[in-house]
């Protein structure tokens, strides 16, 4: 017969390599886990011995006794008896004394019921009530607490059910906290000790792949995996640091250049190791970047609509902090790698902060980034009904499109390479040279090839299209939310890209223009910006036009008094622009009349606004007596021509300023401020550019804008500080009753006013209206 065969397979080499590893771990933990109980069990013995010293120190010391009187035996009954006894026998009556001495030579006295008079060892009866039976029970006082009891299973015998439990045992509340502490102590030293095994693996896999990116970029979805942590005693912090190395990896890894999808044909040709290589690396770099983005955006979306899913074990409230780590994110790679796939496609609407979104039209040289974002945001505003932040618009403003840049792109960038022809290279060349040029010219055409340049053309048809869907964006808005918070931003960019408008286009925009201004429901800040735009459109292709703007310069006159040292302070910063534009730039189409006008209002607007917005009106009002020089009569008191200065009218040309004098100067002159004495000074002088009362460099040379922006008070002080203005020698107040002397407050009324009458008179005398002295001060 044949033996059997034994059925039972040898393990393999690697079964049993794999089965001793796992029996090695398990060794390992159980080693780990004794040691640490053994630990622990020291440390309660080394309490205790503690506890143990402290009550002995504590403990107060016992007398001696007499050794003949020792019970070693029952020492510690009779001391307890002692503490246990409530009342002195020598307080008792004798024949009370003489009972408990009967009754505790009975064997029964401490089993039997005292209320009952039937003999000791008298049976029971069977038919017994059980509540008669626990009603005879002897009762116990309450004089100690309590103690918790526990319920254990009972016990049945013959005589039935024997109920069973036990004291609870007392725990030590110090004991307690101390073992709290210690396991707070172990559970933290166990969390760092899990970050820091995941940071280093972050960091390997990190280093691993900036090491040699072509050939570890599967690494990056090992990375990528992390970012579902599910340990809730570092899944907050892993994922941030997840995220923000797959941010820094993606910086440092993604090409400038654009990855474009294969061909089928492509797939199919045969390649290199080396071309293949790279291929693999550019789709595994595309897919991981855009699974990146796509989990970032998710994250970000969750926490909008205060989604959670029931298996995620990060709160709502960490889930904030990842969120906010998420849009940093994705507003840097997006501003980082414009150039890159999928930067352009991504949705962004109401995620990305503005800061990103204008740091990358600074940086778009070529404009075709800058393209898809326009498209993203026009159809973003569009499909909100307006109803969008102004500062989305604003964004606008940062676009690199100018003509000036654009005309120099054109002569300088991507200049046609001119190559010699072979009628040309026969005349002029030998045959040999002829071999050398013509591999020259290859490799020429070559090098333009991989430098993958735009062409010009490519260039401004990016930068037309992206102005096409700017201006579209800018007229609905005028068209259909003329009361719309985006009016102001609108108008700014129509100001800034006005020299770009189709000259077809500007008499309809003035109209509208007009029409937003005479509709009242502006403020005086987007009044500002109409005019402002205006006169932008007027300044360059609309030089051309026939066109008057007085309906602007009147306007702009009548909202002149409405700027003041409140909340209005900001607008002279527009309207210093919008000065500059229709007066010095329009020198040829300004009237003496109007320019006089202007002056006189701008330094009645001087008195009554900050220091760096009287500073820059009067910088501008220095350059308009440049401009024109035969404004000077404003600073001589005789009249010039018939008439009568008319403060309160609203047109300037009309309102005689040739009849008045700049005596706002004068009370400038002892302004608080440094800087604005100097200026009065200086216009009261005639402002002169050379002698005594000629300014400094450093006040002559910057505009009125950068004046306003150089003595700003954003910071609530005073560039340069102000003097204290307290006398040097102090007046002498007076006390006591003169300050209810009614005769000297009536003198002093009646002198104020016969000296401001006094005033008005010498006004009149010269040639100038009192109204305008008592209008201003009123």
């Amino acid at each position: 017969m044949k033996a059997r065969r034994n059925k039972k397979q040898i393990p393999s080499f690697r079964k049993l390599l794999k089965t001793s590893k796992v029996k090695l771990e398990n060794k390992l933990k159980n080693k780990q886990f004794k040691q640490q109980s053994t630990l622990k069990k020291y440390r309660k013995e080394q309490r205790k011995l503690r506890q143990a010293v402290k009550d002995a120190v504590s403990k107060k010391p016992i007398p001696l006794e007499d050794p003949k009187e020792k019970r070693p035996g029952k020492r510690i009954e009779r001391e307890e008896e002692e503490e246990e006894e409530a009342l002195p026998l020598d307080m008792m009556d004798e024949d009370d004394l003489q009972l408990m001495r009967d009754l505790g030579q009975r064997a029964s006295f401490l089993t039997r019921d005292l209320s009952s008079s039937e003999p000791v060892h008298a049976k029971k009866r069977k038919h017994e009530h059980v509540i008669d039976k626990y009603e005879k029970i002897p009762r116990a006082l309450q004089t100690a607490p309590e103690k918790e009891l526990i319920h254990l299973l009972p016990i049945k015998d013959k005589s039935g059910i024997i109920p069973q439990t036990r004291e609870k045992p007392v725990t030590d509340s110090n004991q307690d906290e101390e073992d709290q502490e210690e396991l707070e102590l172990e559970e933290g030293n166990g969390i760092r000790k899990k970050l820091e095994e995941k940071k280093m693996h972050i960091a390997a896999l990190g280093s691993a792949i900036l090491g040699d990116p072509e050939s570890n970029i599967k690494k990056l979805k090992e990375i990528r995996s992390m970012l579902t942590e599910q340990d809730p005693d570092v899944a907050v912090t892993v994922r941030k640091l997840v995220i923000i190395s797959l941010l820094e990896l993606f910086k440092d890894i993604t090409p400038s250049y654009k990855i474009r999808p294969l061909t089928e044909a492509e797939k199919c040709t045969k390649i290199r190791k080396e071309t293949q290589k790279l291929r693999e690396f550019e789709e595994g770099l595309v897919s991981q970047y855009k699974f990146y983005l796509e989990n970032l955006e998710q994250m970000i979306k969750d926490w909008k609509q205060r989604k959670l899913k029931k298996s995620n074990v990060v709160s709502l409230k960490a889930y904030k902090g990842l969120a906010e780590v998420a849009v940093r994110s994705l507003c840097e790679l997006f501003g980082g790698t414009t150039s890159f796939q999928l930067s352009q496609q991504h949705h962004f609407g109401g995620l990305l902060s503005d800061c990103c979104l204008k740091e990358l039209f600074k940086q778009d040289k070529l404009g075709q980034a800058s393209l898809g974002v326009i498209k993203v945001i026009s159809g973003f505003v569009k499909g909100q009904n307006y109803e969008v932040r102004p500062e989305m618009l604003k964004t606008f403003l940062c676009l690199r499109i100018k003509e000036v840049e654009v005309k120099k792109d054109t002569e300088d960038i991507n200049k046609p390479k001119k190559f010699m022809t072979f009628k040309e290279k026969r005349k002029t060349l030998s045959r040999m040279q002829r071999k050398w040029k013509k591999a020259e010219e290859k490799l020429e055409r070559e090098l333009l090839e991989a430098e993958a340049s735009e062409s010009t053309e490519r260039k401004l048809k990016l930068h037309t299209e992206t102005l096409n869907i700017v201006f579209v964006t800018y007229f609905r808005i005028l068209k259909n939310a003329q009361r719309s918070p985006l009016l102001p931003s609108v108008l700014e960019g129509l100001a800034k890209f006005a020299h770009l408008i189709n000259v077809e286009f500007f008499d309809d925009l003035l109209v509208v223009l007009h029409s937003v201004i005479e509709s009242g429901d502006l403020s005086y800040r987007e009044s500002l910006h109409c005019v402002h735009t205006a006169f932008h459109i007027l300044s360059g292709q609309g030089d051309v036009l026939n066109i008057d703007p007085m309906k602007f310069y009147t306007h702009l006159y009548k909202t002149l008094f409405k700027l003041h040292a409140g909340a209005t302070n900001e607008g002279v910063r527009i309207l210093l622009q919008c000065l500059d534009v229709m007066l010095t730039k329009r020198r040829k189409q300004v009237s003496q009349q109007r320019a006089l006008a202007f002056i006189k209002r701008l330094c009645t607007l001087a008195l009554h606004v900050l220091p760096n917005s009287s500073i820059g009106i009067l910088a501008t009002n220095r350059i308009l007596m440049h401009t024109f020089p035969k404004t000077d009569l404003l600073l001589d008191n005789e009249s010039q021509g018939s008439g009568v200065f008319l403060p309160e009218l609203d047109e300037p040309e009309y309102c005689n300023a040739q009849n008045t004098a700049l005596w706002e100067l004068h009370a400038l002159r002892r302004h608080y401020h440094p800087v604005v004495q100097r200026f009065a000074a200086h216009l009261i002088a005639g402002a002169p550019s050379e002698g005594s009362e000629a300014l400094k460099p450093e006040l002559s040379r910057r505009s009125a804008a950068e004046l306003f922006e150089t003595y700003s008070m954003a910071e609530m002080t005073f560039n340069p500080p102000v003097k204290s203005s307290c006398s040097k020698r102090k007046s002498e107040v007076s006390q006591g009753d003169s300050f209810l002397n009614e005769d000297l407050n009536h003198y002093s009324l009646a002198s104020g006013f016969q000296q401001m009458f006094e005033n008005i008179t010498t006004v009149e005398e010269g040639g100038v209206s009192g109204l305008s002295y008592v209008f201003v001060f009123v």
